[in-house]
């Protein structure tokens, strides 16, 4: 599974920035998808995810109301839409799948913002929130 991010850009505080995730095959059913962020000098932290079955998302408190994570599986592309940034949002982002094996439940296969739970990776985009 190969993922590409793309869309990162310098932005103004209370801007706003769409990120896009290619993926290189369909996910919808079989990969839960996720969106990471990196700071220098900062552990990776989660943002974002998506559920494979049922789109279900899921949020951190430091972006809640302002990201929104969702999927074109005509396109097999998952988004995050970013308003309100701010200079604190200064990252790598990157986008991640989490394989979904199909024996489990749809409360059991619901996504995670841990990156421990994430097999395959996007090389990032950057986002910088400065004036």
């Amino acid at each position: 599974l190969q993922l590409e991010e793309s869309g990162g850009a310098l932005v103004q505080p209370g801007g706003s920035l769409r990120l896009s995730c290619a993926i290189s095959t369909f996910t919808r059913d079989h990969y839960n998808i996720g969106w990471f962020r990196q700071a220098p000098g900062k552990e990776r932290e989660g943002t974002s995810c998506i559920s494979s079955r049922d789109d279900r998302t899921h949020y951190p408190d430091s972006v809640k109301g302002r990201f929104t994570i969702s999927r074109d599986n005509t396109k097999n592309i998952v988004y995050l839409q970013m308003n309100g940034l701010k200079p604190e949002d200064t990252a790598v982002y990157y986008c991640a799948a989490e394989f979904v094996p199909p024996q489990i439940s749809t409360d059991q296969a619901m996504c995670t913002i841990w990156a421990g739970r994430y097999d395959d990776w996007g090389q990032g985009t950057r986002v910088t929130v400065s004036s």
